[in-house]
């Protein structure tokens, strides 16, 4: 895995520009801490995100993060051209000589399988046991976007109620003095700014990042399922090539510009 550039520079260049705009109009930068908006704005949203899950799928953040924050090299065509490897193997020789390639490939869905392949399995049993393993991830997947989209959505209100409060402290402070009446109620905004800011630069951009990566694994899982389905037909390489190129690559006739999503035991696979 790489450092995701795009993901981590896209947060810090938000920030800095947040920060720089805020100094352009006349204002500090160091107004922008006030320790009371983020306790009060971070501390409601993680409270509020707890609740509305469980233990088990918390316990999975810091996978998630480190998941938002790193890339897995995408290369639908060196998956083709590996299956289509397996796939001559398979017709030269027996099927069993893919068990040497088991060991050689580092990605576990694929590595399963082929040791499916390598066992003889039943087709049906074997499709059913893949698009099981495909749905379980897939669906893990869409609980940690909805995590961060939780929070997104509880950040904005924790904000407001931030600022309340502190109108609600300047209101019962107006006999005091004028101008130390209006640096209060700058600090008052600044948990507004804080829900809002991190709602949107934060936590449903990872959602966004997350369901990205989410379509990317999947497609190349489904390319995964049909190449290991079509090796242990027989399917000559050329004819899985074409096959599988339709999945990046479809057809432009006339009808074809919506494509159906893809689908496990009659259910659409979707990320959303």
């Amino acid at each position: 895995m790489k450092i995701d550039v795009t993901a981590l520079g896209g947060i810090i260049f938000g920030a800095i520009c947040l920060i720089a705009g805020f100094v352009l109009e006349g204002g500090k930068a160091g107004a922008l801490l006030e320790g009371t908006a983020a306790i009060i704005v971070v501390g409601g949203t993680i409270g509020a995100t707890v609740i509305s899950f469980s233990l088990d799928e918390l316990k999975k953040i810091p996978q998630l993060i480190r998941m938002g924050l790193t890339r897995t090299t995408f290369e639908p065509i060196e998956l083709i051209e590996k299956l289509v490897r397996y796939t001559d193997i398979a017709r030269k020789r027996q099927p069993l000589a893919l068990e040497s390639e088991i060991d050689q490939t580092d990605d576990p869905f694929l590595s399963k399988g082929l040791q499916l392949i390598v066992d003889n399995a039943d087709p049906v049993l074997l499709k059913q046991m893949l698009e099981a393993d495909i749905y379980a991830r897939l669906s893990q997947q869409k609980m940690g976007a909805s995590i961060f989209e939780a929070a997104g959505g509880y950040a904005p209100t924790f904000g407001i109620m931030g600022t309340v409060m502190g109108l609600v402290h300047v209101l019962g402070e107006l006999s005091g003095n004028s101008s130390a009446l209006a640096a209060s109620i700058g600090l008052a905004f600044i948990a507004t700014l804080y829900g809002v800011s991190t709602a949107n630069l934060l936590w449903l951009p990872m959602a966004s990042n997350l369901k990205n990566k989410a379509k990317h694994d999947l497609l190349m899982r489904q390319m995964a399922l049909e190449g290991i389905l079509s090796i242990q037909m027989g399917m000559p390489p050329s004819l899985l090539r074409d096959k599988l190129m339709s999945f990046i690559r479809p057809s432009s006739a006339p009808g074809s510009g919506k494509s159906e999503s893809p689908t496990i035991a009659g259910q659409p696979l979707e990320v959303s």
